[in-house]
């Protein structure tokens, strides 16, 4: 596990959209995995820019997203089919028919978890996968619990994350109690992972995370058993780690 530690949100984020440059110049093709959050917005921003300067091209990306609520419809503006919309597939070079959100509509939510791995395996799998840290260790919407859930799957939202999320929602009332979810097993099968995270609201669960011990209870902490990891920090978010 590598990390890069940078003075403040806007250097974080630059040298975390100067990797996926990196991984599209090297493999234009790459298939992605895109994480929703206020923390890679930034990132977004930066590859926006870079495709307007022709630094690099979405042309022949395809992309599979981490997660979505469930009982959203994709043209809510908190879905995060909206949000990838807005904050990158409209504004990049990108044919949207290869950019893939899960589900959270229907009643036959094991067949479109199914389906969403048996596209990812189609695809030839991911090259880079993105992911923020939640406050409670959560990557995807992968919650603490007992085990490490391996394939795309359902799950009941912890209050602590339906509180962290409901400042994007009028009320916390609207915010959805359930998810759908890329598994543990499918990220780790990613060829490479970059994390971001920001701020010293994070600082504590980064350092239990990526120096504690690999517990299901913390769900980051996996990612210390991969091979390829590379994590993002300002200063904030690394103030806490004892290297």
């Amino acid at each position: 596990m590598k990390f890069v530690i940078m003075p403040d949100y806007d250097q974080m984020s630059r040298a975390a959209a100067d990797a996926i440059v990196e991984q599209l110049t090297d493999k234009p093709d790459s298939v992605l995995g895109l994480a929703t959050g206020s923390t890679p917005i930034g990132m977004y921003a930066s590859l926006v820019s870079d495709v307007e300067a022709g630094k690099v091209s979405f042309a022949d990306v395809s992309t599979f997203n981490l997660d979505e609520y469930l009982g959203l419809e994709p043209t809510h503006d908190q879905s995060y089919r909206y949000f990838m919309n807005d904050n990158l597939f409209d504004h990049v070079d990108i044919d949207k028919a290869r950019t893939h959100v899960p589900s959270g509509i229907g009643d036959a939510m094991e067949e479109i978890c199914e389906d969403y791995e048996a596209k990812i395996a189609l695809a030839g799998g991911i090259d880079l996968q993105v992911l923020g840290i939640g406050n409670n260790g959560h990557i995807g919407f992968n919650e603490p619990r007992e085990d490490f859930p391996v394939m795309t799957h359902t799950i009941d939202l912890t209050e602590s994350t339906i509180e962290a999320n409901s400042r994007l929602f009028d009320s916390i009332d609207e915010v959805p109690r359930q998810a759908v979810t890329m598994g543990i097993g499918t990220i780790m099968g990613a060829r490479r992972i970059i994390v971001v995270a920001n701020g010293k609201g994070k600082a504590g669960i980064v350092a239990q995370a990526f120096t504690g011990p690999v517990v299901p209870e913390v769900p980051a902490s996996v990612l210390q058993l991969h091979p390829n990891v590379t994590v993002f920090l300002d200063a904030e978010a690394a103030s806490e780690l004892d290297m």
